[in-house]
């Protein structure tokens, strides 16, 4: 299957055709990061990472079918609901209560899950958060917002199935914990107000005075009180970028005046692929937060080989009064973290009485413990808990 989405600090290998820099270094073209991802999800994608029997899902509300549905339901979106086994397995155990029901997936990006339902050629598209420009242009043609089903919670440490972000420093830095507002003084700057969806909210501003600069500013003392903090993060053309953006500007896209952004690429002095999200020609984020004492990167699952023994992650909390959460895997699981991502699905209906019989009573599967059971039996996406499924299946009612 050929491939056109983004991926997250997935390390690959697979020969890349290239361009030639300004500079003399070989920059890889975006065609060739197509090839080297592509090549490393057709063995990554069949794996589970994780035991079928992780967790207890007992208190997940168990699938009842409404009624007896047929036809064709017709996906469109992430390909990592395919290139893995996820997408096989909703199928199989959905057809044992409905045998009529098929299903037709062109499953290349995400990019294409709002689209498609705008057009008309899908019934059903799945992907990461929709982006303002996606749910603007479904509501020029609708009139009215997408039915949103969250589906499954992101990763822990499968890169590419929207793992959580942990916020990395030196080992060697004194901070071991850090709100969700202290992000926003480091990456963000002062601002008129931010965005949810299409919506203008003037009251996010922020004046300067809020911004946060040095590590002092943060409680640090003795050589670090005066050092500038570094900040690093992903291109701003990338989702996670606006993920990013959404949870800790307040949708803002004013952003810290000394930003360091990375992008990803393929290197070719050795015809193989390089870490994604962390590549910036010869060195990647990691290879210079390593060498940067003072700075502040957030990542995506920053545990075991994602993250190099002289870096750490931060505890995070919501506000000052905490609790502030560890990254493990249990914290990401009952989201208690506050940095957790999560995977959706839309619908074309303006509530889910209204949507397609068969598009809605597959998504009532999804979100019963059925359903929850399949995520967690491909292994790599994290089940949700029996609150978000209840909280999805009221939606759909």
């Amino acid at each position: 299957m050929k491939i056109k989405t983004t991926i997250m600090l997935l390390t690959v290998l697979a020969v890349a055709r290239t361009a030639s820099g300004a500079d003399g270094d070989k920059v890889s073209t975006g065609l060739a990061m197509q090839e080297a991802r592509a090549a490393g999800l057709k063995t990554k994608g069949k794996k589970a990472y994780y035991p079928a029997d992780q967790w207890n899902l007992s208190d997940l509300p168990a699938y009842q079918p409404k009624a007896p549905v047929t036809g064709t339901i017709r996906m469109w979106g992430s390909n990592y609901i395919t290139d893995g086994n996820l997408g096989e397995y909703w199928e199989k155990a959905f057809q044992k209560f409905h045998p009529g029901v098929k299903f037709e997936y062109n499953m290349l990006t995400t990019r294409a899950a709002v689209p498609s339902l705008v057009f008309g050629v899908s019934d059903l598209g799945i992907g990461r958060k929709i982006t303002t420009e996606e749910l603007q242009l479904y509501q020029r043609y609708k009139n009215h917002d997408p039915v949103e089903i969250t589906i499954a919670t992101g990763s822990y440490n499968v890169t590419g199935w929207q793992p959580a972000f942990g916020i990395v420093v030196s080992k060697d830095n004194p901070l071991a914990k850090i709100t969700m507002e202290q992000l926003d003084g480091i990456y963000g700057a002062e601002r008129l107000g931010g965005w949810v969806g299409t919506d203008w909210h003037p009251e996010f501003a922020r004046g300067p005075e809020k911004n946060i600069r040095t590590w002092g500013q943060l409680g640090l003392t003795g050589e670090w009180a005066n050092k500038e903090i570094t900040p690093y993060g992903l291109n701003q053309r990338y989702h996670q970028a606006v993920e990013i953006s959404d949870w800790i500007l307040q949708g803002s896209d004013k952003w810290n005046e000394h930003l360091r952004i990375y992008a990803n690429y393929v290197g070719a002095d050795d015809g193989k692929g390089s870490s994604m999200g962390f590549g910036r020609l010869k060195r990647g984020l990691n290879d210079d937060l390593v060498r940067d004492r003072y700075g502040i990167a957030y990542v995506a699952a920053p545990v075991g080989k994602n993250l190099p023994p002289e870096l750490k992650a931060l505890e995070v909390a919501r506000t000052a009064d905490g609790p502030y959460y560890a990254y493990t895997m249990e914290n990401l699981r009952s989201r208690k973290y506050p940095l957790v991502d999560e995977i959706y699905a839309y619908a074309d209906g303006a509530t889910g009485p209204a949507l397609d019989p068969k598009v809605r009573e597959f998504l009532r599967f999804i979100v019963s413990r059925e359903g929850q059971a399949e995520v967690m039996r491909d292994g790599k996406y994290l089940p949700l808990t029996a609150e978000v499924c209840r909280e999805m299946q009221k939606k759909l009612e």
